[in-house]
């Protein structure tokens, strides 16, 4: 189905593969319309509950590919071109926002620019110790706020952190990304796939519809305007999700002592 990418399913769990390891899974035309029909169809995958967004190789996502002509419509043309151009891009995070399946980036080597930004715009971090990120748009000449950046890494990391990050276009290394809470983990190498997996196993015990409400609140909550606002919409999530049947097995299940078997939806 695609070029640039691969997509494995493993259960409930869809595996997505930024599949350019030559070029440093660089964002060319190719994966950046794919990565675009990915992301945009995950509202309509029931099959996917979980995604781990990860690259091949030795590197996550380098960013932009520069040597690659024809990346965005536009450069070096118009004003609307370039608009154009950089919004491809700057929706990428978006549609990832919008998905309701939690997705877990799963960080091995640089993810520079474009890598940065996707997994900022993940839900949850995991990184090996090989794992680098930085914003790298400033170091080429352009602001360091770009597809995201300037929204999540504040939110994940404090002023502080992120305007020194921003301003010198500085690489962040696994462990004081770890240190700083951008990532969940620091592990091996070797053992990427094994903790990301893990994650994403400890998601699929709970049910479906608290997955997806779950995401939905934090998404609102962390920019909500009041407390009372965060607090009405957990108070309708946790209303909708009482008058399922996963709820009423979620009781069962725990007075039992038992694993909780959830509708497969």
């Amino acid at each position: 189905m695609y070029t640039t990418l691969t997509v494995e399913r493993d259960g409930h769990a869809t595996w997505l593969t930024l599949n350019r390891p030559a070029a440093l899974n660089a964002l060319n035309g190719a994966m950046i319309t794919e990565l675009r029909d990915f992301f945009g169809g995950l509202p309509d995958d029931r099959d996917t509950r979980v995604v781990v967004v990860r690259g091949a190789g030795r590197a996550f996502c380098a960013g932009l590919d520069l040597k690659e002509a024809g990346t965005g419509e536009g450069e070096g043309g118009s004003t609307q071109g370039g608009l154009r151009a950089q919004r491809r891009v700057s929706e990428l995070v978006l549609k990832m926002r919008a998905a309701p399946q939690p997705i877990i980036a799963s960080v091995r080597g640089p993810a520079s620019g474009g890598g940065f930004a996707i997994a900022l715009a993940a839900d949850v971090r995991v990184a090996s110790e090989s794992a680098r990120m930085n914003a790298a748009f400033i170091r080429l000449g352009l602001s360091a706020c770009d597809v995201g950046v300037s929204y999540f890494l504040p939110r994940l990391v404090g002023a502080s952190i992120a305007s020194e990050l921003l301003l010198t276009g500085e690489f962040i290394d696994a462990g004081r990304a770890l240190r700083c809470g951008l990532v969940s983990c620091v592990v091996p190498d070797e053992r990427l796939d094994d903790a990301a997996r893990e994650m994403a196993s400890a998601m699929l015990r709970n049910s479906p519809l608290a997955l997806r409400l779950t995401k939905e609140c934090l998404k609102h909550s962390i920019d909500a305007g009041s407390l009372e606002q965060a607090v009405a919409m957990e108070d309708r999530n946790q209303v909708l999700a009482a008058g399922t049947r996963d709820f009423r097995e979620g009781i069962a299940a725990f007075l039992a002592k038992r694993a909780p078997s959830f509708e497969d939806r």
